[in-house]
């Protein structure tokens, strides 16, 4: 996958996610989401911070990729897995009933075009520069991955959750 289609599947993510909230009822917000303990309305803030988590990925990976010692953080990271699906957990809980829908739309927007901008201006040598990943926090991390990578787990997240969403 190239640059100019992981530009793509960001602007589809973000178009998507409008027409999700814009067709979102109070009462469908409210309503539990499937496969998850998050209401709707919690999994679509989820969602936009997976967006989030991948504008703090970026660097790291850019950093320990050129540094070339990722593996023990990664098998650090492991170690601490239950900790972070608490605040993950709850951090989407909280994020999801304190942020209106509207600020969340602000925040998917912002953060997608930031995203696009980083990715644009970012070298063919940037984007192949690789880190060991805690492969327990999530299901789309692999052992390794690319900066490239990682810009299209934000989607790969993005998609996971949609499918669980009960608008």
């Amino acid at each position: 996958m190239d640059v100019r289609q992981v530009e793509q599947e960001l602007e589809r993510a973000r178009r998507t996610f409008h027409d999700l909230v814009a067709q979102a009822s109070a009462e469908s917000l409210r309503r539990r989401s499937a496969g998850t303990r998050w209401t709707n309305r919690q999994l679509l803030y989820h969602m936009v911070f997976g967006y989030v988590i991948v504008r703090t990925l970026v660097p790291l990976v850019r950093v320990l990729g050129r540094l070339g010692w990722s593996r023990r953080f990664a098998a650090a990271l492991d170690a601490c897995r239950g900790p972070f699906h608490l605040v993950n957990y709850l951090g989407s809980c909280l994020g999801g009933q304190l942020l209106p829908t509207g600020a969340v739309v602000i925040l998917m927007d912002r953060t997608i075009d930031a995203l696009q901008r980083q990715l644009r201006t970012a070298s063919p040598g940037t984007l192949a520069l690789t880190m060991h990943f805690p492969t327990s926090w999530d299901p789309y991390f692999t052992p390794t991955m690319s900066v490239l990578d990682v810009y299209r787990y934000g989607t790969q997240h993005f998609e996971h959750h949609r499918r669980q969403l009960t608008l």
